[in-house]
């Protein structure tokens, strides 16, 4: 393949990344579709090829949806243990965040929900959302017909926004400072200091540290606050699951202010906050190994902020 054809596809990368990475809701994945899609584009006639970028986009589409179909996926998302790849802000995998739709369609709440889309809902709704692709081209691009096209992302949107409250834009300052009273409150086990700054219709999910089967999910801010108030609590099981004490920070994760809990350098666990009214909406834990690889990788590569509380 000569070098013309190389940089026709290295022009197409971050954009087919940031597509996978929504449809996938893994980098990793990604990635590795990213990777077919070339090893696709290096055996194809690429003379006959008229719109490279479409047929680009087709080709990873298409990987993405064999993945979201095939036996392991479906296995491993019916078991309700899954949740999204947590990525830093800025990390050129989130792609395109212009409009206020782009940004919710890569937030960690909508990826999760995602998740009871079907794979072609999925697809269309990413492709018309994020991507701002015209109906025609999205049939085109599944094989499907356009009104097809329209009645997908209209059940996706009504899937979506029937379970997902769009939070408040935080300015940045004012964000940090619920988060660091929340972990105060959390640490220190006062736990109605913790129902204080939670909305009243306050939500949680979990993976459970990665040992659960299922995803936990909390729906009161009582039970918010008790559960928060238990993960916070140190113990030694804690401390050897984590690998130590870890030291927490705040950063932004997939556009929402996070706390990371770091042990050796190593990012051990993320917390993702949205807000309403100044207060917290809703808690997003993920502590999955597997689920924390590329925010290590942007851990290690970057000089991070002072912890906000380091004596766990």
């Amino acid at each position: 393949m000569d070098s013309a054809a190389i940089d026709r596809f290295e022009a197409s990368r971050s954009r087919l990344a940031s597509l996978s990475y929504r449809l996938l809701g893994s980098a990793a994945d990604a990635e590795d579709a990213v990777q077919d899609a070339f090893l696709r584009w290096q055996a194809a006639d690429r003379e006959r090829i008229e719109l490279p970028e479409a047929w680009l986009t087709k080709v990873v589409t298409h990987l993405c949806l064999d993945r979201l179909r095939s036996a392991r996926a479906r296995h491993e998302r019916a078991a309700g243990a899954w949740l999204p790849e947590p990525l830093f802000e800025g990390d050129p995998m989130l792609g395109p965040a212009e409009t206020f739709e782009q940004r919710e369609s890569v937030s960690l709440a909508v990826l999760t929900l995602m998740e009871r889309l079907s794979p072609v809902e999925r697809a269309v709704y990413v492709l018309r959302e994020a991507f701002s692709y015209p109906h025609a081209e999205i049939a085109g691009i599944l094989d499907i017909t356009e009104s097809a096209s329209q009645q997908h992302v209209h059940r996706a949107r009504i899937r979506i926004t029937a379970e997902h409250r769009r939070g408040d834009d935080v300015d940045p300052g004012s964000a940090r400072r619920i988060v660091e009273e929340f972990l105060a409150a959390a640490i220190s086990g006062r736990t109605e200091r913790l129902v204080a700054l939670l909305t009243d219709d306050a939500t949680a999910v979990s993976d459970g540290y990665g040992l659960a089967r299922r995803l936990l999910r909390y729906d009161t801010r009582e039970r918010v606050a008790s559960y928060v108030r238990a993960g916070f609590k140190p113990t030694p099981a804690k401390r050897r699951l984590a690998g130590g004490s870890p030291a927490f920070h705040i950063a932004l994760v997939n556009g929402s202010p996070a706390l990371l809990a770091v042990t050796d350098g190593r990012v051990v666990g993320a917390v993702a906050f949205a807000f309403s009214d100044g207060k917290v909406a809703s808690l997003l834990g993920i502590a999955t190994a597997d689920r924390l690889s590329r925010l290590n990788e942007a851990w290690r590569q970057h000089q991070p902020d002072a912890p906000v509380f380091n004596a766990w």
